[in-house]
This record gives C-alpha cells, structure tokens and sequence, in this order.
C-alpha cells in the first residue's frame, strides 16, 4: 500500500536519476531503496524509470512526480500553517534566489521589523525554480531571469542596465559606451552556464553569430570581480552591484544595446496558501524602495 515514506522516497530518486545518491540523501540501505521503487512501480501496474544506460524518468514517471511533489507540498504547507496557528504571530518563510546580493537590506530590515519570523534561504538556479515552486518547497523565488511562469505569480522588483566590467587599464575603460562588437574579441570572466549573467552574454552573442572567448567559469562573484580586476578579461555587473560595491576598483562601461539589462522578479505559486509569514514578507519586499538602493 503507497504510503508517504514511499512516495517521498520517490520523489528523491525522481530528482536524483541515481539509486545511490539518492540511498544516501535518504539514508537508507540501497536495497531497501530499490524494493520500495518495485512497489511503488507494482502498485502502478507500469515502470517509473528507464533502466538502461542508466535511470532515468519516463513519461510515467514524470506525470507521477508532479503529483507527488504538489501531494507532499501540500502536506507541509498544512503542517507549516498548523505550527504558525498555534505559534501566537511567529512563524517561518523560505526564500530561494540565484544570488541575495540584492535581497540582504530587504530581508535585514524584514527581520528588524518581525524578529520572530524565521527566514529560511537558499541558493537555486532559475531553471529548478518552477518545479520548486509548484512543489511547495520555497515560498518565493527571486530570479534574474526570465523563467517559464505557468501556474506561477510574480511582482518585478527592479528592471536594470548591465554594465560590462573591465580593468582600470583596459581600452575599454575610459570609454562612454560600447557596442556587443566591441566585446566579440575580449576575454570574458563569467558566471557558469545558466546563470543569468551568462545567458545574458549568451543572447547578445548569438545575435553577432560570435562565439563568447571565456577564459574563466565561476559560481564565486567575488573571485571574478578579482579576477576581472587583475587584468584576467571583462565581465557583466548590474547597475545595482556597482551601487552596493561601489569603491571596488574596476571600471565599470555601459552597453549600447537595450537587451543588456536584468530584471529582477518574485515568483511564487498561484495556487498556494501563503502562510501569515510568508505574506508580511512578500510585502516587504515588493515595497521595498529599490531605486535608492
């Protein structure tokens, strides 16, 4: 009989692909893993998985997983607005985003404001933040990009200019702007793939049909920055970086191209309870005055 241990066991291996990894995540004996995955699959009449090269979600498995992530969402959103009923104005809101540079002033003034409201935050990428969304494992997703909303709410917070970063010495530098045809040749000092400042460069790039030269992929702002400031390449930052850092010595050089900008958008779910916590949040961060930042 499918019972939660089960379903939430699936929904591990489903996210993993990898028996293993998942055995670990889980705690869990191998074994005992598998069995429960044959269960679940027996109990089903049809496989979840392809197991040939390796596991992998079929289109079963894929339809299952949803409705497994909005069932477990769903119960600890119950267990989340009971533990806030009874807590007397306390309670908890989690917050994913793919960097907090921008969110530390908002949420330290939020916690100045509501001292009893635990922040719960995480590191995501935009393209996990959906699944997450609908599953009900954050409350609110702050994203820097673009990212498919169906079944999803979302305020725009700050739309920006994106400046392109280069060492004081460098050409470009003293310049008042530059064209993407002034960066097609430049080394580049970059975020990793899906990050919003490389899909940035990757969209301006592919109007040029150029190729963008990176010399350097790093999940670390501060080492590129550095790195950049070494004489490494150039790079992106936004108007709002360059505010919040602003003695860091590097030089920063608008780009004469109006897609050269980030707007930066809370995301939630549509159809999701939004608990006491989780609403004083969202609106501390929408009115948030962004512009004086």
């Amino acid at each position: 009989m499918m019972d939660l241990t089960m379903l939430r066991q699936f929904a591990v291996v489903a996210r993993l692909e990898h028996l293993s990894r998942a055995a670990d995540e889980l705690h869990v004996a191998q074994p005992s893993l598998s069995r429960t995955i044959a269960r679940l699959e027996n109990e089903l009449g049809t496989p979840l998985f392809d197991r040939a090269a390796r596991l992998r979600l079929n289109p079963a498995g894929a339809l299952f997983r949803g409705y497994v992530e909005r069932a477990l969402g769903e119960l600890d959103a119950g267990r989340r607005a009971v533990a806030e009923a009874t807590a007397q104005g306390s309670g908890s809101v989690r917050l994913a985003a793919e960097t907090f540079l921008a969110l530390t002033e908002p949420i330290a003034a939020f916690k100045r404001e509501h001292p009893s409201v635990e922040i719960e935050l995480q590191q995501l990428s935009a393209v996990d933040m959906p699944r997450s969304l609908r599953a009900q494992d954050v409350d609110f997703c702050v994203a820097s990009q673009p990212v498919p909303n169906a079944g999803l709410q979302s305020a725009v917070l700050l739309d920006e200019a994106v400046l392109v970063v280069t060492p004081l010495d460098h050409p470009l530098a003293s310049r008042p702007s530059v064209t993407v045809a002034d960066l097609v040749d430049e080394p580049f000092v970059i975020a990793r793939k899906g990050h919003w400042q490389r899909r940035l460069l990757d969209r301006l790039f592919a109007e040029t049909g150029a190729t963008p030269r990176i010399v350097c992929e790093s999940d670390e702002a501060a080492a590129i920055q550095e790195l950049i400031r070494s004489g490494l390449g150039i790079g992106f930052n936004p108007v709002f970086a360059r505010r919040a850092i602003p003695s860091y010595p590097v030089a920063a050089v608008p780009v004469d191209h109006p897609e050269c900008r980030r707007t930066l958008t809370l995301l939630w779910n549509a159809d999701a309870h939004l608990s006491a916590a989780a609403g004083l949040l969202r609106a501390a961060i929408t009115g948030w005055d962004w512009d004086s930042e």
